[in-house]
């Protein structure tokens, strides 16, 4: 009687678990902002702990934190917002010249490759853009649907940003204090093991933000050296603004991309630089996503690199882009728990008989 109403209370567990993880995927989109900013009041929390052991109000020390996390990204956009204004100007002044390039080479062999004929001028197309853009009230009133029916997407995104610094200040400021309200729920009987985990997951996060930090020094170096040898002048900002931003994926290799082509197409006057560059770009990309990141971050948390390249497609497709950002801590974490799965399971009754 006693098994049957141990098997039934357990039962009865599994009713919650589910509804709360069928709840997690349901509210994806909105959690992604908060477990961004309480993943990165995690990473910020051993300096406000140095910072109060040195008698620094707690409150003080966050306040600090979210400076210091709000300066970094905002010395990245400063390092990016120049270059790209100064290669969009560049581009429209020199934009007559690559059409030129393009009619003396792309339009023969587009003739003679497809039958395509293109008759480009570049005084027409100059005299079409000043005349579209010096109507900009009516071209205003052409797009207003568009930016009716895209301003939610705008507004959701924007909101998630936002958050993500309120919830990091407040998680931070409060994180002792959270930590031990969630100690003193927990099950007397399951302390010590819940507490084991609490540690090997703070291991397990830490070598990930080492191996992080890795990647960005490997792919600063490889990106700079490679657009280097592609005779690009840019190569220094562009090669180390792409290696800093490959800590969100896909995120660096895309805005290094479009730097690099913009000023191969500004410094060489066409489009013979462009294939070196691409090629660099190429290359890169496959050795961060297959080899660099399976091996450096993969390795150091225990994640097979099969599974690394698993969980970012399958967290991007179910959380988006935060999801992907999350996806190898997230996945770290819940390989520390299946570890223990796994090591109680070969300890059962119902596996050794």
């Amino acid at each position: 009687m006693r098994d049957n109403s141990t098997g039934l209370s357990q039962f009865f567990w599994l009713i919650p678990l589910a509804a709360g993880l069928w709840l997690l995927y349901r509210l994806g989109p909105i959690l992604a902002p908060f477990m961004f900013g309480i993943i990165l009041a995690y990473i910020f929390n051993p300096i406000v702990d140095w910072l109060e052991k040195k008698r620094v109000p707690r409150s003080v020390g966050a306040v600090l934190a979210l400076l210091m996390l709000i300066s970094t990204f905002a010395g990245l956009a400063l390092i990016i917002a120049p270059l790209i204004r100064s290669e969009l100007q560049q581009f429209i002044a020199h934009l007559p010249g690559y059409l030129d390039s393009i009619k003396k080479n792309a339009a023969p062999w587009l003739h003679t490759r497809f039958g395509i004929d293109v008759a480009l001028d570049a005084d027409e197309f100059k005299t079409y853009l000043t005349g579209h853009l010096s109507n900009a009230k009516d071209l205003a009133v052409g797009l207003l649907p568009s930016i009716k029916s895209g301003s939610l997407v705008v507004v959701g995104l924007a909101t998630n940003l936002l958050l993500v610094p309120v919830v990091f200040f407040y998680v931070l400021r409060d994180w002792n204090s959270l930590m031990i309200r969630v100690e003193s729920l927990l099950p007397r009987r399951w302390h010590a093991l819940t507490t084991q985990i609490g540690r090997e997951i703070d291991t397990v996060l830490s070598e990930f933000l080492r191996g992080q930090l890795s990647v960005m020094l490997v792919m600063s170096i490889y990106y700079v050296t490679a657009l280097h040898f592609a005779g690009l002048e840019f190569a220094l900002p562009i090669g180390l603004v792409a290696g800093m931003l490959v800590f969100i994926p896909y995120l660096g290799f895309a805005v290094g991309l479009t730097l690099g082509m913009l000023a191969t197409l500004m410094q060489f006057q066409g489009f013979s630089g462009v294939l070196p560059v691409a090629i660099a770009f190429g290359i890169g990309q496959s050795l961060e996503a297959m080899v660099v990141t399976p091996f450096l971050v993969g390795e150091r948390i225990g994640l097979h690199p099969v599974v690394v390249i698993f969980a970012l497609l399958a967290f991007g497709e179910l959380f988006g882009f935060f999801g992907i950002l999350l996806a190898l801590p997230v996945s770290a974490t819940l390989l520390v728990g299946l570890r223990h799965v796994r090591s109680h399971y070969l300890d059962s009754e119902f596996y050794q008989n």
